[in-house]
């Protein structure tokens, strides 16, 4: 399996960045976009990489929010085939407090075209023996992360986000799994009890957390589940540096970079 970050905060390369995430996963059976940044960033990234867009077979959205899914409408230009994988709630009325919108843009409902390439889901949908997204609504939290001044505008009132609209994708390649999740809103240390997937890659939401005895605290839990991290985007490269000193398989995947998991 190969994995080729297209779009992430930082980068080790000449390649521009955004606040956003792209991930392109190859796996033996699938050729898959694993959400879209914030624009059309990735399309560039894309051909720097070698990678044609329009060979994906499967799009996956992790969430509705604006940095993950900004170039959702571009890429099913320029790729015919490919469904698009969202959660049932991705098209609500996500905010960041009451005044700044975060969600996904909401001419896209009435775009007929797009609309017939997505596949809403709702709790477990698998779509072969390599690949099933899981949603995480109703799954019971060990460790409650608080909703960090997100909300969902319901009619007139906004009400505290509760991150139903996530949902992760699970890939079994080899005898192995590695789940891919795109901020962890939910907490990471729920998901990894959740799933107990061999890799875990993706944002861990770390980045307006203190570096503090309580972060240490989730890094040595985290280090206690037998799973090897690949982290990115919302972790916080500062956050990053101080759990990095309590796990032993933690790693950073910033944008360009290419991660090889073998069976």
């Amino acid at each position: 399996m190969k994995i080729i970050s297209l779009v992430e905060n930082t980068t080790n390369t000449d390649w521009p960045t955004e606040h956003g995430l792209c991930l392109y996963i190859e796996t033996v059976g699938h050729k898959i976009l694993f959400d879209s940044g914030k624009s059309e960033l990735f399309m560039e990234n894309a051909a720097k990489a070698g990678v044609d867009l329009s060979a994906v077979d499967v799009f996956v959205l992790s969430h509705g929010h604006y940095d993950h899914g900004g170039g959702l409408k571009k890429f099913s230009e320029v790729n015919s085939k490919a469904p698009i994988y969202m959660n049932k709630n991705a098209f609500g009325l996500h905010y960041h407090g009451s005044d700044r919108y975060i969600g996904l843009n909401r001419d896209w409902i009435d775009d007929a075209a797009l609309q017939e390439r997505i596949v809403f889901t709702d709790g477990i949908t698998k779509i072969d023996d390599e690949l099933t997204i899981y949603a995480s609504e109703g799954r019971k939290k060990i460790v409650d992360m608080g909703n960090g001044g997100l909300c969902v505008k319901v009619g007139e009132t906004f009400v505290p986000e509760t991150f139903n609209h996530e949902h992760y994708l699970m890939i079994n390649e080899g005898g192995k799994s590695v789940l891919i999740s795109g901020c962890s809103h939910q907490g990471v240390i729920n998901i990894v009890d959740w799933f107990k997937p061999d890799v875990l890659i993706g944002g861990f939401h770390f980045m307006k957390q203190p570096l503090d005895e309580r972060l240490a605290d989730f890094a040595k839990t985290l280090d206690r589940y037998d799973v090897d991290y690949y982290t990115c985007h919302c972790t916080g490269v500062e956050q990053y540096e101080y759990i990095k000193q309590f796990m032993s398989r933690l790693h950073y995947l910033a944008e360009g970079q290419i991660v090889e998991i073998s069976s």
